[in-house]
């Protein structure tokens, strides 16, 4: 995609943070654009300083892990501006850190069920639509660097980030055939408010067992406020989008460490010469496979 005029873009996390910056800089393409945040007065200001600027926007209030509501918000989507989006970014993320071994069960929940849960939500409703359209389109995730890793003080939201990562690159493969690029975007710290989320846990995930409190916000803040600006990084997605690009990684200071992580990982690949004739039949196997009988899990069931 080259042409962002008219482009019809729907940002998660939309009215703060690596979001509003994506709507700034899509919009400012010339992309109509819908943010969608659980923080009503948020949104409110977002739409507001979005059309000062002469951006179409609209704004409305979701919360990414409810699934009717997403389904409602894909259908305002399209009885505002007329069709299904374009461009989809689910950049709504929440962070908590603690050690892996206090991790409570609502911990678990609330922190996959965000930036995994929102993640798969966001996918299973607009992708079908995106098809259906029969436009070219583009989708972006957020992830992290912290998905390229494991955390011991971040393990419910590597993991999530994780997963993030691989779904981006299964529905990469998939969406190719219907003009569908995919990108995920992996960042390091970003100059917003994410050190705040513990602030919009819901009720329901009451039980953590790490320490939320103003110290814990104060220690993230000292992170973030170094962060990269949104807009800055929102530009390095439009050209990853130009590019048809798959990752998205501008922080060069993670090159040498995703370097040592992964050649770590390689290096436990056991050589050829180990096992030539096992490592020839399940690569034949594989490939015929492929070539024939994996025909059948593409046909739909009647």
């Amino acid at each position: 995609m080259q042409d962002f005029n008219d482009q019809i873009a729907f940002i998660t996390g939309g009215a703060s943070g690596a979001g509003l910056g994506q709507a700034q800089v899509f919009g400012r393409a010339g992309a109509k654009v819908v943010i969608a945040d659980i923080r009503a007065e948020a949104v409110e200001q977002a739409v507001a300083a979005l059309t000062a600027e002469g951006i179409a926007a609209h704004g409305l209030v979701l919360d990414i892990m409810d699934r009717a509501a997403y389904a409602r918000a894909a259908d305002e989507v399209e009885a505002v501006f007329g069709a299904a989006p374009t461009l989809l970014f689910n950049t709504a993320g929440v962070n908590s850190f603690g050690p892996v071994e206090n991790t409570s069960y609502d911990d678990f929940d609330w922190i996959i069920g965000v930036n995994l849960g929102g993640v798969i939500n966001g996918m299973v409703t607009f992708v079908p639509r995106m098809i259906k359209s029969g436009r070219p389109g583009h989708i972006v995730t957020t992830s992290s660097l912290g998905g390229l890793m494991g955390s011991a003080l971040a393990a419910p939201y590597s993991a999530a980030k994780a997963a993030v990562i691989n779904l981006m690159e299964s529905y990469r493969q998939g969406l190719e055939k219907h003009g569908i690029g995919v990108s995920v975007l992996c960042p390091a710290n970003i100059k917003s408010n994410i050190a705040e989320a513990s602030r919009l846990r819901p009720a329901r995930f009451g039980q953590s067992g790490y320490v939320e409190n103003e110290d814990s916000i104060a220690s993230l803040h000292s992170i973030h406020q170094h962060g990269m600006d949104p807009v800055e990084l929102a530009e390095h997605v439009k050209r990853a989008i130009e590019a048809n690009q798959l990752y998205v990684i501008p922080y060069p200071e993670a090159k040498d460490g995703l370097r040592a992580h992964f050649d770590q990982i390689v290096e436990s690949v056991l050589p050829l010469e180990a096992d030539p004739e096992g490592a020839r039949l399940r690569t034949e196997a594989l490939q015929n496979w492929a070539a024939d009988r994996a025909r059948v899990f593409m046909e739909r069931q009647e």
